[in-house]
């Protein structure tokens, strides 16, 4: 609990420099006892490079990278509209080859409350299970597949991603 209270002052803390800029976190979905190692952080920079592609003009404000245990985060100031940069990184999720095991959240600060913004609000479909293809939130809440399951699907999206990227 300590990292996603960690996660939160930071949220917090770069927002309150620039009150008026939405903020882009990035954080990979790994089940499992292994949240980090070298073949996640490569995933990790790839993506990145494509954010950083993608925001092209609208480069961040200010950006921080975190190497944990847990996994890699990164965080970016956009001088971009909450919507217009959610639309950006939907279109990251839904076409980098290692999109889909991604969040990527976008938050800003309405007075003092820390908001984000959802696919549905933007009037699109919510993430699919990549596994099943069914609500990934419904498969989350239920528990429906194993560890090994979706470990196993990671590998695949890992490899089979690794394999476009490098044709």
């Amino acid at each position: 609990m300590a990292v996603r209270e960690k996660r939160v002052a930071i949220q917090r803390e770069l927002l309150s420099s620039q009150k008026d800029d939405s903020l882009l976190m990035a954080i990979m979905n790994i089940p499992g006892p292994i949240k980090n190692n070298q073949q996640l952080e490569a995933v990790f920079t790839s993506v990145l490079e494509r954010i950083e592609e993608v925001l092209g003009n609208d480069l961040p404000q200010a950006s921080l990278y975190r190497n944990l245990k847990t996994g890699a985060e990164y965080f970016i100031l956009s001088p971009l509209t909450p919507a217009q940069l959610k639309e950006k990184m939907v279109m990251i999720e839904e076409t980098h080859p290692f999109g889909r095991l991604f969040d990527l959240d976008v938050l800003w600060m309405e007075g003092n409350d820390l908001k984000s913004i959802s696919r549905t609000e933007l009037g699109l479909n919510t993430r699919r299970c990549f596994i099943c293809n069914r609500d990934a939130k419904d498969c989350g809440r239920s528990r429906r597949h194993t560890i090994e399951e979706m470990q196993d699907a990671i590998s695949k999206i890992i490899q089979e991603g690794s394999d476009q990227l490098h044709d």
